[in-house]
């Protein structure tokens, strides 16, 4: 199982309308493109000394790597760009692949 892990930061001043526009929105899409078996969001704990805003997780996993480059190639532009044009400025995040062991 492959595990699609999506860590970002967001500014305090957005930081209740992304938490809600994740879980009513974005979250939602990702998963109707049926490539996904399950997701979790997870608010991270630990911060940088001199870290600013809110972290958190989003966790996706799916069947193989096969199904989340097929989501890369078909899905994944689109549902960043609704992101992105909606908090511009306002996050910093990166991706990271996980395989279960």
């Amino acid at each position: 199982m492959i595990i699609y892990n999506v860590t970002v930061n967001v500014e305090d001043e957005i930081h209740m309308d992304w938490i809600g526009w994740m879980k009513e929105v974005h979250i939602p899409e990702v998963m109707d493109t049926g490539f996904f078996l399950e997701h979790k969001i997870a608010k991270v704990l630990t911060t940088q000394e001199d870290e600013t805003g809110h972290t958190y997780a989003i966790q996706y996993s799916c069947n193989s790597m096969d199904d989340l480059e097929e989501y890369q190639q078909k899905c994944a532009a689109k549902l960043q760009d609704d992101h992105t044009n909606r908090y511009k400025g306002k996050f910093v995040a990166f991706r990271t692949l996980l395989e279960v062991v």
